[in-house]
């Protein structure tokens, strides 16, 4: 058969290759703008947490069984597979697929795959109010970004940890490091601002609180005497305070647990080398 060399033949060729370039442009454009996409749905970049950090994070919120350690930005699955490793239940939000078969397949090789599960999604659509333990390994915009979130959805008590990154006005109740690592803990404070008011020792209280995340300004009262108030601390659900009244020379200790609008616990009252205890129930009029 014989070869065709006229000019139909050269002018085909060259819009065979012209075509040929403009869909190879075409497909490069393409990967490049479906990876911007890729990136603008992806908030934190994947960088695994150091194993070493891992168990520190896990020791700060002292995960053992009974818990339930949701880990945002899931990545390969470490942390996750490090707290069922502990007896804790888990699971990890990741928005990557590939992530996700990743950290399945090191669950099943850890042998802890009927202890954690992995999600697919968005850390900002993430129901993740059930946790007992919340990790994260995101960056500090993204924490100030769900802090809002995290503060009204968690219930008092349950514990926060960051790698590497703070909630910036939020303090952290603790913090550490590891192999030049930062690590935060945080416990969800109760709300405990408002105007309490109970019966203690034949006497009515008021108090006044202010509150900013877990630091409270606290303003009491018995009567007319304002009384001097020490050692203030609100850890989770949990309210302590000093407090003495310089009219009658009563010095009080009160401890008690915040649930709703409502304090239950226990009181010691010194009045010289006489001491007794009560217990006490205060309510909150907002």
């Amino acid at each position: 058969m014989k070869k065709s060399s006229g000019p139909h033949y050269h002018r085909f060729i060259k819009h065979l290759k012209s075509d040929l370039f403009s869909l190879l442009v075409l497909g490069l454009f393409m990967l490049g703008l479906q990876s911007v996409v890729d990136a603008q749905k992806r908030d934190v970049p994947y960088v695994p947490t150091p194993n070493e950090v891992v168990e520190k994070m896990l020791d700060a919120a002292d995960v053992g069984p009974g818990d339930y350690v949701i880990d945002l930005g899931s990545g390969d699955g470490r942390i996750v597979i490090a707290a069922a490793k502990r007896g804790a239940f888990a699971h990890g939000v990741d928005i990557d697929p590939q992530r996700i078969r990743e950290a399945n397949a090191n669950a099943r090789e850890a042998g802890v795959e009927d202890m954690v599960v992995f999600v697919e999604g968005n850390i900002f659509e993430t129901d993740f109010s059930q946790a007992s333990v919340l990790t994260m390994y995101l960056l500090n915009s993204v924490n100030l970004k769900l802090r809002p979130k995290i503060l009204e959805i968690l219930e008092p008590g349950t514990r926060v940890v960051s790698h590497s990154f703070n909630m910036n006005e939020w303090k952290a109740d603790d913090q550490f490091n590891v192999n030049h690592s930062n690590i935060y803990f945080w416990e969800i404070p109760a709300k405990a601002d408002g105007e309490w008011s109970w019966q203690a020792n034949g006497k009515r209280f008021t108090m006044n609180v202010d509150q900013e995340f877990q630091e409270v300004d606290l303003n009491l009262k018995s009567g007319n005497s304002s009384l001097t108030v020490e050692e203030s601390k609100l850890s989770g659900d949990r309210i302590s305070f000093s407090a003495e009244d310089s009219s009658s020379g009563n010095k009080y200790n009160f401890s008690g647990r915040i649930e709703d609008d409502r304090i239950a616990g226990i009181v010691q009252i010194h009045n010289g080398d006489k001491t007794t205890v009560e217990k006490w129930t205060a309510l909150n009029g907002n």
